[in-house]
């Protein structure tokens, strides 16, 4: 395990970017896997401009998204479809075709988490999976539990991670209460994990993640167990795992 302590959101972002681009440009024909909500936004921006630029390009690459509301249309903007191309898709050269994200108005939730799994599992694992942290631990979907859910599968939102989203709707009774998300061990079969955390209120989650035991109660906790993992954080996500361990 790696950790890189940036100064603020933007430096995190742009190590972030570096590393991803890294990737890309050793294994053009890389599996990314990638993740929504505000943190990787500034990582993406930079992603868009180093393939404006000619630094990278998106042309062979394939795409496996963490997770999906559910049910939502992947019209409607709040759907992570919907974020993805407005975030990232739209503006590099990609192939539309090698992205995939959880359909969230499947009919049937278990087969297409099988389904999904499968595809995921093709890859042989994705080369690098892209995550934030939720302010309970969460990591995808992945809900304080008792228990690590292995598969991908149809997930009830934690009250917590409701009022969190809740930001990015005009109520928070608007914020689905369901999703579709890759399982701990799909995440797990990626071959290495890039995990991006900012402001002072992911401080205490981020120390707990690293420095507490292994335990679903504690998603983002089994990430001590994966053999390749990048943790880049900003000054205030890193403060209380720097006053823990200084």
């Amino acid at each position: 395990m790696t950790i890189y302590v940036a100064k603020n959101y933007d430096e995190m972002s742009q190590k972030g970017a570096e590393i991803i681009a890294e990737l890309l440009k050793a294994k053009p024909d890389a599996a990314l896997g990638l993740a929504t909500g505000g943190t990787p936004v500034g990582m993406y921006k930079e992603l868009i401009e180093m393939n404006k630029k000619g630094e990278i390009s998106f042309k062979e690459v394939s795409s496996y998204n963490l997770d999906e509301y559910y049910p939502i249309e992947k019209t409607n903007d709040q759907s992570y479809d919907y974020f993805m191309r407005d975030n990232l898709f739209n503006h590099v050269d990609i192939d539309i075709n090698n992205t995939h994200i959880p359909n969230g108005m499947a009919a049937d939730c278990a087969a297409e988490g099988k389904a999904y799994d499968e595809l995921v599992r093709a890859t042989g694992g994705v080369d690098i999976q892209v995550l934030g942290i939720g302010g309970n631990g969460h990591i995808g979907f992945n809900e304080p539990c008792d228990v690590f859910d292995p598969i991908t599968h149809q997930v009830t939102l934690d009250e917590r991670t409701i009022r969190d989203n809740a930001r990015f709707f005009n109520s928070i009774e608007e914020v689905p209460t369901q999703a579709i998300t890759m399982g701990i061990g799909t995440i797990m079969t990626a071959k290495s994990i890039l995990l991006l955390a900012s402001g002072k209120g992911k401080a205490p989650i981020v120390k707990e993640m690293l420095l507490g035991k292994v335990t679903p109660q504690v998603p983002a906790s089994i990430l001590q167990f994966h053999k390749d993992v990048k943790i880049v954080l900003d000054e205030e996500a890193a403060a209380e795992l720097l006053s823990e361990i200084e």
